[in-house]
């Protein structure tokens, strides 16, 4: 027999088993020629998601859906009608949710960042809409972390950075403790090895004699709770190998100052008898002072709670003591599910609705967003970050992320409160209003009417929430006012840049402009500058390149009506000019491999269909092109002063203040005009990368622009990227 279905036995109605013997033919017959890396059969995997889902004691219409949540995206032709004819509506919305998370119709135009921050948000309002979603897909990870071994190097790496990132911190953020500290330590273990495997040498020689010391505690406190008639489950673990390494870079301590790298756990039947064997154990052990925490009286916004306590050994070797009921152990180990509303026969929703409200503020997010990229950004930042616990006057927990004020604080609770704060006190203190909040802090905003967001609280103000709310306030109160301030800094920005605004703001190019920004009128845009919605770099961005693009247009207009004085030349679709050999007029382009310059030794390949394409000679895939002969045919550089050419630059520095400006303000003096830049910090240094991309008349004005880059301070290397 299936192991699933002997496993489904034991918990389920004869017609839900039914149902699941079903849905395993199913999954059998859609998986039957699929393989996975390791080599063995695809349906390993589905089988294993759902007894993952099965031991949570999740309901069976849930399980049937982690059974067939890769049917509609691997199987051919199957589709979430299909689902819901054969298993019901239910589980279809379900196997769509999930699919919808992996199955990408995005445009392959996008980068990998782009496709990835898109499917995040596709992630985050599944979860919104159905929360089961969430608990398969981590179901699913969790699989695919255990068996990422057979994976290829770059794609552990991918793979474990995202759960590290994004799947982690989810199932932090619902409670499933077992499930992140597995993420947790698998991603570590491939994006770190070599710190994986110190940490454990620096921790095993004193393991043994931990062991030693869990044991001999638990038998203690078995004998107390017993003769004090409490009925325990007592049980010893080791501290997960990623949050001692977070706790040693963090917070900056060091291992002997860890006290929790060995801790009992106590299980007993009520929150009395917790109380009861705390005070025991405190009888028995002397506790460690400040390191006590009540999460039973104040749980944590992911449903945690337990009692800890860190306590002095007899022979001064500290160990910590969990001690919670059995429904607090399966919150613990499994959080919203071991809450599940949807469990057959049960009605009630365990208060489920408040405990997750914050989910509902994910759709939000998305409508006040501006892009996908920021988004996902806000979503990260403001819900799977650090995050400290504050309390209201009335005492209710509100977690923030890791920085936030008095102001956060005031929108997250309502957008009026936000807007009509004037005060805050912290504790029965007033404070500054970029007072950073503490846990335990407890907070009191004071409101008047005729209070107003001030436009400074943009420069402190923690979650993208507030910013938002701030924002949205200035766009509809001062329109005139942002109008004209933004119109000022517009003109100044382009003025920064060596250009007249009234260069390249002409109706055309700002009707260009405007339409790929989906807006109509200037003053929107200048009122949007002036609140904060846009910045300046954005707008004077797209008002250069319709700029450049007419400038390009009439240059090309001009070259093909001199190209009847000019035999022998062939001109390239942004007007580029070179000679081939014996012919005129020819349609060439210049290779994306290795876009060449004049200055560059190059040849020209006959391509099938697109004309002739030029290649520097020392282009990556000059050996193939050139071994076919007849198809090579010979170029040369036309003179043509005016002539430019895109080129994009990689620079390693040292990070400082000012880095950006100091290289732009250099390709100003020299009369460059910035088409992109981007910058980027080099993981585990001190160093950033920056790409930027510009025109150049040849090889020798991007080597003359070159040696003056290196000149900038904290600059390492420059060098050109031949593929762009």
């Amino acid at each position: 027999m299936d192991r699933l279905i002997a496993a489904c036995e034991r918990k389920f109605t004869q017609d839900k088993i039914e149902l699941v013997k079903k849905a395993v033919d199913f999954a059998k017959t859609v998986h039957a020629e699929q393989k996975r890396e390791s080599g063995e059969a695809y349906y390993i995997h589905p089988e294993a998601v759902a007894l993952f889902l099965l031991e949570m004691d999740l309901d069976a219409d849930t399980v049937i859906a982690g059974l067939l949540h890769d049917t509609v995206e691997d199987g051919h032709g199957i589709t979430v009608e299909q689902i819901s004819a054969m298993f019901g509506k239910d589980i279809a919305r379900m196997v769509d949710g999930v699919t919808k998370l992996t199955k990408s119709n995005i445009s392959h135009m996008l980068s990998r960042e782009d496709r990835q921050a898109e499917n995040l948000r596709k992630m985050f309002l599944a979860i919104a809409n159905d929360v089961r979603v969430v608990v398969i897909k981590l179901a699913d990870r969790l699989h695919n972390m255990r068996t990422l071994g057979y994976c290829s190097k770059e794609k552990r790496i991918r793979k474990a950075q995202e759960t590290m990132e994004v799947y982690a911190p989810l199932a932090d953020r619902f409670g499933m403790g077992a499930i992140k500290i597995e993420l947790e330590d698998l991603s570590f273990s491939y994006l770190m090895p070599v710190e994986c495997r110190r940490l454990q040498s620096l921790i095993e020689p004193k393991q043994e004699e931990r062991m030693a010391l869990l044991k001999t505690s638990m038998r203690r406190i078995e004998t107390a709770l017993k003769e004090a008639g409490i009925k325990a489950d007592v049980s010893g673990r080791r501290k997960h190998i990623y949050s001692i390494y977070r706790k040693l870079n963090i917070k900056k301590v060091g291992l002997n100052e860890i006290y929790d790298l060995v801790a009992l756990r106590v299980i007993v039947d009520s929150i009395k008898d917790c109380y009861g064997a705390l005070g025991i154990i405190h009888s028995i052990w002397k506790p460690f002072p400040g390191r006590f925490k009540d999460y039973i009286a104040m749980p944590k916004t992911n449903m945690y709670r337990s009692l800890h306590s860190t306590l002095f050994s007899e022979h001064g070797m500290p160990f910590e003591v969990q001690i919670r009921t059995w429904e607090m152990h399966r919150t613990a180990e499994y959080g919203i599910a071991a809450h599940w509303m949807y469990k057959e026969g049960r009605t009630e929703q365990d208060n489920l609705d408040s405990k997750l409200a914050w989910l509902r503020q994910l759709v939000d997010y998305d409508s006040d967003a501006g892009s996908t990229k920021e988004y996902v950004d806000n979503v990260r930042q403001d819900f799977f970050t650090d995050y400290v616990f504050v309390l209201t006057p009335n005492g209710e927990i509100i977690d923030m992320p890791l920085g936030s004020t008095p102001v956060d604080f005031a929108y997250r609770i309502h957008t009026n409160v936000g807007n009509h704060t004037q005060h805050a006190r912290v504790n029965g203190a007033l404070v500054k209003l970029d007072y950073k909040l503490k846990t335990h802090d407890v907070v009191e905003i004071l409101t008047n009417p005729q209070a107003a967001p001030n436009r400074d609280w943009l420069n402190f103000v923690k979650t993208s929430q507030a910013k938002s709310k701030i924002k949205q306030w200035f766009k509809k109160s001062n329109r005139e006012e942002n109008i004209e301030r933004g119109r000022e800094m517009l003109i100044e920005a382009a003025r920064r840049q060596g250009q007249k605004f009234a260069d390249i703001s002409k109706p055309e190019f700002c009707q260009a402009m405007l339409k790929r920004m989906g807006m109509t009128y200037m003053d929107d845009v200048y009122a949007a500058i002036g609140y904060g919605g846009f910045t300046t770099g954005q707008i004077l961005h797209r008002l250069m390149d319709a700029y450049r693009k007419a400038q390009k247009e009439e240059e090309l207009a001009r070259k093909l009506e001199q190209n009847e004085q000019a035999p022998g030349k062939s001109f390239d679709a942004s007007g580029r000019a070179v000679i081939v050999k014996g012919e005129a007029n020819m349609v060439v382009r210049f290779a994306q491999c290795c876009s060449p310059l004049p200055g560059d030794d190059i040849f020209g390949y006959i391509t099938r269909g697109r004309g002739v394409s030029i290649h520097s000679k020392d282009c990556a895939n000059a050996s193939a092109l050139l071994s076919d002969s007849d198809r090579i045919i010979d170029v040369s550089w036309a003179d043509e002063d005016n002539a430019s050419f895109p080129v994009t630059i990689h620079i390693l520095a040292k990070e400082r203040v000012g880095l950006l400006m100091d290289l732009s303000q250099m390709l100003m003096n020299m009369k460059i005009n910035l088409r992109c830049i981007n910058a980027r910090a080099v993981e585990s240094t001190e160093e950033v990368d920056v790409s930027m991309s510009f025109d150049v008349q040849n090889a020798v004005h991007l080597q003359n622009i070159v040696r003056n880059l290196m000149k900038v301070d904290s600059v390492e290397e420059v060098s050109r990227v031949k593929s762009t």
